[in-house]
């Protein structure tokens, strides 16, 4: 008799003949979030079995973190063999438990001698015995006691639901441009759950942006590393960018040509992490600088795909993500971002290009890029 972790996955069913490619990387990564509690991961029997780790609770909460897990419990496994072992089992599971109560129990092992009907029946009898307290019910039960009939028995009584999606690295890379408000790290999010590996730009705008802006962006790649397994952040230094455009440029046109060299820079950054496409957090029609005109004005300067995974959600729908993933807590800490430096009264919400080209041409675009590219600091989190 042993507790480990039983951890399912959903959507790799599908995959057919590659399904044993997207099965190594999903074991690859619950082995990557148990190894820091010492937990050892195995494929048995259509399962991912975690064993060993020091805090079952912990590495459970982790394992349910990572992309491509549906669903994973704590559980005991005993020797199927012998019924009377299984039954002392669930009678011990179940101390404790009030209200009302079912069994349900599947063969994966048809050559067990009991079927499923049979071993609901008489587990459910022995339950009963022992705490009569408890009472039967088949449709909306208080609590669900699982056995699974396969190698060994294994019975369980709380699943605890996985993120879903696919293991990270399974459909290429992406890099996501990373302010500390709500949205672009449920843009992420999104995109990693998809097994998009994703590394991260930020840009930072010191003095008039502080060192604890941010830590407070490096905060949030590190609760999306926990189902991205890793992120590499480009920290850009943008100040002398944005000084310029706010010297030179046209006033109202400033944030849509401060986005023009974030995508360009963001570009750069892409192609060293080899990276096919670019992440950002952008929805339609929520600020001046994401009209119909203003995106079509950013992604004229970049030659890879743009993914934007919010542009038909609301606030509201972006918030209950950013509540539900984690980081909504950290993105509304009030410390400004370099998006909030020098912003126009009266942005241009219906740019014309024959205006933007005309103010970028009064800038040393090639200069500015490459003593930004020449500041970046890499932070791995």
């Amino acid at each position: 008799m042993r507790e480990l972790i039983l951890v399912r996955y959903g959507e790799i069913f599908l995959k057919g003949l590659n399904r044993p490619y997207f099965m190594r990387a999903l074991v690859d990564k619950v082995k990557n979030a148990v190894q820091p509690l010492g937990g050892k991961v195995m494929l048995r029997d259509g399962r991912i079995l975690v064993t060993d780790a020091e805090d079952m609770q912990a590495a459970l909460e982790a394992v349910t973190k990572v992309f491509g897990v549906h669903s994973a419990c704590i559980a005991t496994e005993v020797e199927k063999e012998d019924f009377n072992v299984i039954a002392q089992t669930a009678i011990k599971l179940m101390k404790g438990m009030q209200g009302s109560f079912r069994v349900e129990s599947r063969r994966s092992d048809k050559k067990y001698p009991m079927q499923s009907p049979d071993i609901n029946r008489e587990l459910g009898y022995r339950i009963l015995n022992a705490y009569p307290e408890l009472h039967v019910d088949l449709h909306h039960p208080d609590h669900t006691l699982n056995v699974e009939i396969r190698e060994q028995a294994y019975l369980y009584c709380r699943v605890v639901q996985g993120v879903g999606g696919m293991p990270v690295g399974t459909n290429g890379k992406a890099t996501l441009l990373l302010s500390g408000g709500i949205d672009s790290p449920v843009a992420g999010w999104m995109i990693a759950k998809r097994g998009v590996q994703i590394s991260a730009v930020h840009f930072h705008s010191y003095p008039y942006t502080s060192d604890r802006a941010k830590e407070k962006v490096l905060d949030l790649a590190r609760i999306l590393s926990a189902s991205c397994c890793g992120i590499r952040v480009y920290v850009v230094p943008f100040t002398e960018i944005q000084m310029a455009i706010h010297e030179k440029c046209p006033q109202d046109y400033t944030t849509l040509i401060m986005r023009r060299y974030m995508m360009r820079i963001a570009e750069k950054c892409a192609e060293r992490e080899k990276a096919g496409a670019l992440i950002t957090g952008e929805s339609i029609g929520q600020v001046a600088s994401q009209t119909m005109e203003a995106l079509g004005a950013t992604n004229s300067v970049v030659h890879m795909p743009v993914f934007r995974p919010l542009i038909g959600f609301d606030k509201s729908d972006i918030t209950e993500i950013a509540v539900k993933i984690g980081t909504y807590d950290t993105s509304i800490l009030p410390y400004e971002d370099c998006c909030t430096v020098f912003t126009p009264r009266h942005p241009a919400t219906h740019p014309r290009m024959a205006t933007i080209l005309k103010g970028e041409e009064l800038l040393d675009s090639d200069a500015l890029i490459q003593r930004a590219l020449d500041g970046i600091e890499i932070v791995e989190v």
